[in-house]
């Protein structure tokens, strides 16, 4: 149940209680919404006015990017956004592929009522996100995000293996780069919504082949549509026509 409730609690806002985890978290973002773009030097000197920090608390920070595979270290000159590359997020999403299907199959056959309520709640919450975000309403981008992510962990949180939750939340968070590319930088036709409510409803009726189908089929159409994506657009510039 507790993993229940957590996964539930991530479809809303979450507070930092120190410097360095509130610098980390607006680092996380600007990287992951291209701010900082892959490959680009992260100057201490620079960034800690950006970010109103002190040096010693922005290398902390870093740090834990680094751990997130977000920011590469280089020894002494420094540290610098992680590359990224269509080989890479075909690895990622694969070896997720692999992991959150098995971990939805565990899931489908343990989750209880209390799973039940809470992916009811998850993806009632994921739908209104997704109203305003096709009635233009790109505000609404970040509580997508979190809605999006909470419905995914609500899906397995009842699969028992801590091990398995543990590494697909790792390849989520890594592929959370690429698909706001694919989604907000350079979208392509596609039901985002009809996808989650076919994976809803299979979930719901525990209909344990047609939903891993049908979750394999949406993580994998994301990296469909990012190798559509021109080079610019992929390195994190504006698409050029």
């Amino acid at each position: 149940m507790n993993d229940i409730a957590s996964a539930t609690e991530t479809s809303a806002p979450y507070e930092p209680k120190t410097l360095v985890e509130a610098a980390y978290k607006r680092l996380r973002r600007d990287i992951i919404e291209g701010v900082h773009p892959p490959g680009e030097k992260l100057r201490v000197e620079h960034l800690k006015d950006q970010y109103e920090v002190g040096a010693g608390t922005l290398r902390e920070a870093l740090q834990l990017l680094v751990t997130d595979a977000l920011v590469v270290a280089q020894g002494q000159r420094g540290f610098r956004v992680a590359p990224i590359s269509i080989a890479d997020f075909e690895d990622i999403t694969r070896t997720r592929v692999l992991l959150e299907t098995e971990a939805l199959r565990q899931s489908l056959a343990r989750g209880d009522d209390a799973w039940e309520a809470a992916l009811v709640a998850s993806f009632h919450r994921l739908s209104r996100a997704e109203q305003k975000l096709s009635e233009g309403d790109l505000d609404t981008t970040e509580e997508w995000e979190r809605r999006n992510r909470a419905f995914h962990e609500t899906l397995i949180a009842a699969c028992p293996s801590r091990w398995i939750r543990h590494f697909q939340n790792i390849l989520y968070q890594q592929s959370e780069r690429y698909r706001r590319l694919s989604l907000f930088r350079q979208p392509v036709a596609r039901d985002v919504h009809a996808e989650h409510q076919a994976l809803f409803e299979a979930a719901l009726a525990r209909d344990v082949t047609r939903a891993t189908s049908i979750l394999s089929e949406h993580i994998l159409r994301t990296l469909d549509a990012v190798k559509r994506m021109p080079i610019d657009v992929l390195n994190g510039k504006p698409a050029t026509h």
